[in-house]
């Protein structure tokens, strides 16, 4: 594979005149930066003339500075990453291969970082309260908590998720000593969320964080479930910080389950049962008379 122009830079820096090499020190400490200088900054910078600039771009083959920079940026704009571990140059095969390797070994990691003792923890207070209110900020963040609000709708649990600031308070001032705040932000540190929870906290409600260990969010919550991932290149919250919160909840969801005992896995079941019996989560619909019940069938026969 041809050499990128900032490893031919590395490697010929040692055998060119100290101007010039004080000029390539200044494009490899930061390459974009000096993408956006002039001339005369670029040679202020490596405290060189201006001319030594020109000579510089010449020597690397290139018929002035203007033509070094397109140059340049073409090998940045090859070098950025689209993912945590993937360049734009990479093939298909290597894609697939280094986005699921580092899903799977988030996964593993997650487990290796979970604390069962937590997860039990959460999980009692998830079973016992008498209100549950799901806070998140952020497309990523919303999903989570609206996911999570319905597989506890589903329990039977009073669940309810807030994505909205004005909201988040109003939920916090009701929630009470009864109630259960869940925080869903991997960064942690969002402004709108530590202030709802801080004011749940001060009702008197027990707080549950999803999040980042040692984050401002961490530090206020009553139980933290701490999901620590590699940090994505381009996203935020990339996609294994995404996968491991949705695994995050699908346990809690199980342990609540284990929780709230026989009559919880009954109603799951009931509800599987009526939404059948109305078209919903079934591969092909019934007949056109699942739209009526039993009782309104009777009456018209």
């Amino acid at each position: 594979m041809k050499p990128s122009l900032l490893q031919r830079l590395q490697t010929i820096a040692d055998s060119l005149p100290r101007a010039q090499q004080q000029v390539i020190a200044v494009l490899l400490q930061n390459p974009e930066s000096a993408l956006s200088m002039s001339v005369d900054a670029l040679a202020a910078q490596a405290r060189v003339s201006t001319p030594t600039i020109m000579r510089t771009a010449r020597q690397l083959g290139f018929e002035g500075v203007r033509e070094f920079k397109l140059a340049l940026a073409q090998d940045l704009a090859r070098a950025t990453p689209v993912h945590r571990s993937v360049n734009l140059q990479d093939s298909t095969g290597d894609i697939v291969q280094k986005i699921l390797g580092g899903a799977a070994a988030s996964i593993t990691g997650l487990q290796q970082q979970l604390q069962t003792g937590t997860l039990e923890k959460a999980a009692q207070l998830l079973a016992r309260a008498q209100r549950i209110d799901c806070y998140s900020v952020g497309a990523t963040s919303a999903f989570m908590a609206s996911d999570l609000q319905g597989r506890l709708f589903r329990l039977g649990r009073n669940a309810h998720a807030f994505h909205d600031a004005h909201l988040q308070l109003i939920s916090a001032a009701t929630l009470g000593p009864g109630g259960v705040a869940v925080a869903i932000s991997h960064v942690g540190r969002m402004p709108f969320v530590l202030e709802a929870i801080g004011f749940a906290k001060s009702q008197g409600a027990p707080v549950i964080a999803i999040t980042q260990p040692d984050t401002p969010l961490a530090q206020l919550a009553d139980v933290v479930i701490g999901v620590s991932v590699p940090p994505d290149a381009v996203m935020r919250v990339g996609t294994e910080a995404y996968i491991a919160h949705l695994l995050v909840i699908e346990l809690l969801m199980v342990l609540v389950l284990k929780a709230l005992g026989p009559k919880a896995a009954r109603q799951l079941s009931q509800f599987r049962s009526v939404l059948q019996a109305h078209g919903q989560d079934i591969d092909q619909h019934p007949a056109v008379d699942w739209a009526w019940s039993s009782i309104e069938k009777d009456s018209d026969s």
